[in-house]
């Protein structure tokens, strides 16, 4: 007679848990990653848009558009860098923001 934990089905239910349970664990991970990054602050963004070197476009509530390459963020102001020349950008002033 066979022990319960010797039947030859019970290594292929564990198989199929098993993957079962990465498929779960790899969809909350996913799902924690896209909750961080809509929880993410402007500045949070900024600060990895600035990691990156990204190019920014800026509309300030004054209606102001500058450009350039992000080359630093502070507390309360980014500055963007574009031909040399350095524009300083105060955080609580920028209304939208595109990557480009």
């Amino acid at each position: 007679m066979l022990e319960p934990q010797q039947h030859p089905d019970l290594a292929e239910i564990g198989h199929v848990l098993q993957r079962r349970l990465d498929h779960v664990l790899e969809a909350e991970q996913e799902a924690a990653a896209v909750l961080a990054r809509r929880m993410a602050t402007i500045r949070d963004r900024l600060l990895d848009a600035e990691d990156a070197q990204a190019s920014l476009r800026v509309i300030t509530t004054g209606g102001h558009v500058a450009e350039g390459r992000l080359r630093a963020v502070g507390c309360d102001h980014l500055e963007l860098t574009m031909n040399g020349d350095t524009t300083v950008v105060a955080l609580d002033c920028v209304e939208i923001m595109s990557w480009g």
